[in-house]
């Protein structure tokens, strides 16, 4: 053989080798670049910001990244589950009911890559333990004017079970709807008692709807909100008396109309009726009064207990619209009562008979002080730009 051919066969050799080594080198290269799948990451799951105690209101997110979230459950410790829903196209998630105070919630998750790899991962959500809770209960009660409505003159109240010292705070997830519209306002007349009503009386067929949406709220001095509470109230007819002590005559409107008149007495002058807007809050066939329950009693000048009836509270003073047949005689002519409006036994139970909660009485020239904003409704003693005002930062 010759050099030449020798040559010739070495070189297509080297050459066979090195198109070998080339087609392993193209076709490992082909492997390492195509779509397998172990080439997408695994999904990435987060819970949104996050904190160390929740509040129960507030909502827990996941989201997931490079991936969509298969599954997400919430469960508390004894395994019933929060609802919630998914979001932004599967890559989120948020409670849609509220959480329990002092609770540890489990959060169960499962996402899923593009390459349908998953990823499993759990976290634990804790809310806040408030020293206490306290109800926003309504005035009235609801079942107490399911049938009849209130009167023209009736606050609406939220009464707290325990002091609010966040008055602003709450005051903010307090919201009334009138229709027609009538404008109003929150005041406080005292640490647990939140009253709101209108510039003037209501009209009559108004819809009031009312709500406290204090559930989570910082009332404070760790004392949280137990739960919302709303109520819907309808205006009756308007039912307006005016009681003056100069004639001695009570007046009586129904819708701005005159419909009777009676002759009355109010407080004797060593103990005055209050004057001003008196609102009726509390209808009581008999009553049993007894003076022994400030302070004069039997043995000392002044003391009585009587049973009275058809009465009608407007003021929680012991201030009564009621029957008063001992004094009928002075009806008309002089004040003689402990502070009440006295009536004949007939007018007395007509009152009772058209008179109801939230209707009004009006008492102007009695010699007396005004009725005080914290004596059950004397919320019209304070003037419609004071009020308005409000007070939630005094």
């Amino acid at each position: 053989m010759s050099r030449r051919a020798m040559s010739l066969g070495r070189w297509r050799g080297r050459g066979l080798v090195a198109l070998c080594l080339l087609a392993v080198a193209l076709l490992s290269a082909a492997c390492s670049s195509g779509g397998g799948g172990s080439s997408e990451p695994p999904a990435q799951v987060s819970l949104a910001s996050p904190a160390k105690k929740v509040n129960p209101t507030d909502e827990i997110v996941v989201r997931a990244s490079g991936g969509d979230l298969a599954t997400v459950t919430v469960t508390n410790p004894q395994g019933k589950q929060v609802e919630g829903v998914s979001t932004e196209g599967g890559a989120a998630w948020h409670t849609t009911e509220d959480l329990g105070y002092g609770t540890t919630y489990t959060v169960a998750t499962d996402a899923v890559n593009n390459d349908g790899r998953h990823t499993r991962k759990k976290f634990e959500v804790a809310t806040i333990d408030p020293d206490d809770t306290a109800y926003a209960n309504v005035v009235p009660a609801p079942e107490a004017v399911a049938d009849q409505g209130i009167g023209v003159g009736q606050p609406m109240v939220f009464q707290f079970t325990k002091p609010v010292m966040n008055k602003a705070e709450v005051e903010k997830h307090l919201s009334v709807t009138t229709t027609p519209e009538q404008p109003g306002a929150w005041y406080w007349t005292d640490d647990q008692n939140v009253h709101y009503r209108a510039k003037d009386y209501w009209k009559p067929g108004t819809k009031i709807h009312i709500e406290a949406d204090v559930y989570g709220v910082d009332l404070g001095d760790g004392v949280y909100g137990a739960e919302d509470n709303s109520v819907d109230y309808t205006v009756h007819d308007s039912w307006v008396a005016k009681a003056d002590g100069s004639t001695e005559l009570l007046t009586v409107f129904h819708n701005g109309e005159q419909v009777k008149q009676m002759p009355m007495s109010l407080g004797e002058p060593s103990t005055p009726s209050h004057e001003g807007v008196h609102v009726v809050s509390e209808r009581l066939d008999n009553v049993v009064m007894d003076s022994c329950t400030y302070g004069v009693c039997e043995g000392d000048p002044g003391y009585y207990k009587e049973t009275v009836f058809k009465n009608l509270r407007i003021s929680n003073d012991g201030e009564f619209v009621h029957a008063a047949p001992w004094s009928t005689g002075q009806q008309g002519a002089s004040n003689v009562s402990h502070g009440c409006v006295n009536l004949s036994n007939e007018n007395a139970q007509w009152m009772f008979d058209h008179f109801n909660l939230g209707d009004v009485v009006e008492i102007t020239n009695s010699g007396g002080p005004e009725l005080p904003v914290w004596d059950t409704y004397g919320d019209w003693s304070v003037p419609w730009n004071t009020w308005k005002a409000g007070n939630a930062d005094q």
